[in-house]
């Protein structure tokens, strides 16, 4: 036995046969790795700002938190660049309809797009309202967010 203790074969290995058997194992983990990474960044941007659905003319819906205590509902929505001329708001029975346009700066119109992450088009998020009338109580813009309060009447 030699030293090392390793003992010897009774032959050189091929070892060709499992080197093609590794590469064509590893196509299905890599393409399962990649699909993965893909649907988790489409989650992510659906997060953020999701794609509106039904609309004709809105291309995006801005994100919200609802927070509800009773008889009054907190709605804020995230509208950056929005300025609040062109929000409309509409408390329907049973749902709350935010809508606007956020428009690309006029004075960049010419100017090539270097990367363009924050939506801009017509806008329209629909909320669904718990039973009851509600009121809009009181609204506040300031730092791109919308803030509403809901009351039961």
């Amino acid at each position: 036995m030699p030293r090392s203790g390793i003992v010897p074969t009774s032959g050189p290995k091929d070892f060709t046969a499992d080197l093609l058997m590794a590469r064509r194992n590893t196509g299905p983990w890599m393409w399962g790795e990649t699909v993965d990474l893909l649907e988790q960044a489409e989650r992510l941007q659906r997060q953020f700002f999701r794609l509106a659905s039904g609309g004709a003319r809105a291309s995006w819906e801005p994100p919200v938190d609802v927070f509800a205590d009773g008889d009054e509902i907190l709605v804020e929505v995230a509208l950056p660049g929005v300025p609040a001329d062109r929000i409309e708001l509409v408390c329907a029975p049973g749902e709350l309809i935010v809508r606007g346009e956020r428009r690309l700066p006029r004075r960049l119109a010419s100017a090539a797009i270097q990367r363009l992450e924050i939506p801009h088009g017509r806008f329209e998020r629909r909320l669904p309202l718990p039973a009851g009338l509600w009121q809009l109580a009181g609204q506040e813009f300031a730092n791109g967010c919308l803030q509403l309060l809901l009351v039961r009447r």
